[in-house]
């Protein structure tokens, strides 16, 4: 319970906005956005820690919002885990700039600010500060130079990206 605790108030701690500096993409369509998407790197966290095959998938809601359903094999205990959560536009939903809950009433933020916009094939996602980081892709595996286009965008908006975990896929 005190985990449980712990990870809400820190969820809405998060949910203060975005990093400075960065910007969330615009013209963003949610209807393209849904879907599965394989999670290619992150920076560590705790509810991640040790997680392979990790993906996303969203879905519509009926209000309005995405339902969103995290997965990911934990091999040293052998199992799936699953988080289910809600996403909702913090303001215009053609900004990719979202507040999700795993915890509810806890919203953190999810901030899109980079995205493939010709074929929503790849994501940039922060939360509200820069500890927060996850690349994306409908694939599960990435080109070369998608992977250093993450890498130098990150850098360039002040991620410490030598930290960056890259999650293995069968």
């Amino acid at each position: 319970m005190r985990v449980l605790l712990i990870a809400g108030f820190v969820t809405l701690a998060g949910c203060a906005g975005i990093p400075k500096g960065i910007t969330p993409v615009k013209n963003f369509d949610a209807q393209r956005y849904l879907g599965e998407w394989y999670e290619i790197a992150r920076l560590e966290h705790s509810f991640e820690k040790g997680l392979s095959d990790i993906t996303a998938n969203y879905s519509l809601l009926d209000d309005g919002g995405m339902k969103v359903v995290n997965r990911g094999y934990d091999a040293q205990k052998g199992e799936w885990r699953v988080a289910e959560g809600k996403a909702y536009p913090m303001k215009d939903p053609g900004i990719g700039y979202y507040r999700v809950s795993f915890f509810p009433p806890f919203y953190g933020s999810y901030v899109i600010f980079g995205l493939d916009k010709a074929d929503y094939q790849y994501s940039f996602v922060t939360g509200a500060d820069r500890s927060y980081l996850w690349f994306l892709s409908r694939t599960p595996r990435v080109t070369k130079d998608i992977m250093e286009k993450f890498i130098n965008e990150a850098n360039e908006l002040g991620f410490d990206t030598d930290k960056l975990i890259y999650v293995k896929h069968k």
